[in-house]
Formats: C-alpha cells, sequence, structure tokens
C-alpha cells in the first residue's frame, strides 16, 4: 500500500511497484484515510509518507503497527533529518528511504522490507544502531532471564550477533555459510521465541544484551 498526499508521486511509486510484479492493493493521500484504508485492505508492506494532512505520517504508523504488529511499514520520506527518522522508528517503522532514491532503490526496499529486513537510506543505519544503545543503557524490566525465560540455540544466538551488528541477512548467509532462506527463518524463529515483532525490535533484544560487541 502506498501513501502519499502528492497524487502524481503516490500514482508514480504504485506503478513502478505494480511494473515490478508487486500487488499494490490500495493507496491513500490523508492519514485518517491511509488508517481506514489500511485496516480494509491489510497490506503485508506500507510505503508511507511523514508529511500527510489530516494526521501525520508517524501517528499513521502507530496506530496501525500497534494493532498490526506483523505490519512492516518503509518510510518514503524528503526529510532525511535525524528527529524525524528516530521519531519513525520509534513509531513501528522498519524502514526510512529518502525520496531522491531510484526506482531500483525503492524496489529492493520494499522486497527487503517484505522480508522482515530494516532498510534505510546510506547513512542512516548507524544513526538508528546509535540511538538504541543509548536507549539500551536506560533500566529496563529484567524479566528475560527469570526462570522458564526462552532459550536460543547456539546458532539462532550466533544469527543474532550478526544482526545486532547490522549485518544484512545475504552478508550472515555468506559469513555462516547457509542460505539466505536459513538465516530467514532462524530469526523468525528467534523473533517467536522472544516474543518480538521484527527485525528492528530484535536489534534492540540484542544490544540490551551487549551482542552486538561479541
Amino acid at each position: 500500500m502506498v501513501v502519499d498526499d502528492h497524487p502524481m508521486w503516490r500514482d508514480a511509486v504504485a506503478r513502478d511497484l505494480a511494473a515490478a510484479g508487486l500487488d499494490v492493493v490500495a493507496t491513500a493521500g490523508d492519514g485518517p484515510q491511509a488508517v481506514r484504508r489500511a485496516q480494509a485492505a491489510a497490506p503485508d508492506v506500507l510505503v508511507l509518507d511523514l508529511n500527510l494532512p489530516g494526521l501525520p505520517g508517524v501517528q499513521v504508523c502507530r496506530k496501525l503497527v500497534g494493532g498490526n504488529p506483523a505490519l512492516r511499514v518503509l518510510v518514503l520520506s524528503a526529510s532525511g533529518e535525524h528527529a524525524d527518522v528516530l521519531e519513525a522508528v520509534k513509531s513501528g517503522a522498519t524502514g526510512y528511504l529518502l525520496k531522491s532514491a531510484s526506482t531500483e532503490e525503492l524496489l529492493d526496499a520494499v522486497r527487503r522490507t517484505a522480508a522482515g529486513e530494516p532498510v534505510f537510506t546510506p547513512g542512516l543505519a548507524g544513526l538508528v544502531l546509535g540511538e538504541y544503545r543509548r536507549l539500551a543503557t536506560e533500566p529496563a524490566p529484567a524479566t528475560d532471564d527469570e526462570p522458564g525465560a526462552p532459550r536460543l540455540t547456539e546458532r539462532e544466538t550466533e544469527v543474532l550477533r550478526l544482526v545486532a551488528k547490522g549485518l544484512s541477512y545475504k552478508q550472515i548467509a555468506e559469513r555462516l555459510v547457509i542460505s539466505h532462506r536459513t538465516v530467514q527463518n532462524h530469526v523468525q524463529n528467534t523473533l517467536g521465541k522472544l516474543q518480538l515483532h521484527n527485525r528492528v525490535e530484535l536489534v534492540r533484544y540484542a544490544i540490551e544484551r551487549g551482542l552486538d560487541e561479541a
């Protein structure tokens, strides 16, 4: 689903996605319309502009992801301001791409977002990881070490450590000499065990436990 308040831009993005074989189930031009149509159409991926009339994009994201944690949101914005990027991620977005990106970059970002990978315009990934490291220093409920807490296998922990270092699924597969699909399966199993919703939450979990430094 594509959400943008500029009709020509919205139509062009939807047309490019459809031409690449992706199923565009809906489009919307303002915040309230985006919420209604997304709830009705149930897209797998939401390509979302932040500057929307009626309801800001971050609130649209927060509302929709709150109601459907499986929804993956790729923000497509003209703003590269750090505050906008961090606010989008905190509201539930799994990726952030600038509108200066090429069509090929957009298509790649949508496919990777659908696969559960966090996708950021170059230079922004480090910013997001840095913010998670800052948040990880704040006190958090220590519930994961209680008796009965989920236990990860050695390979799942290994994959989680590489996820925390910011490696893509392809890079992890090459590093561990396993298939891309196997990496995805390990990540999905880990998400289920830890009751997390997406790879962004997984990165924070790993950083909180110092796995990115291991």
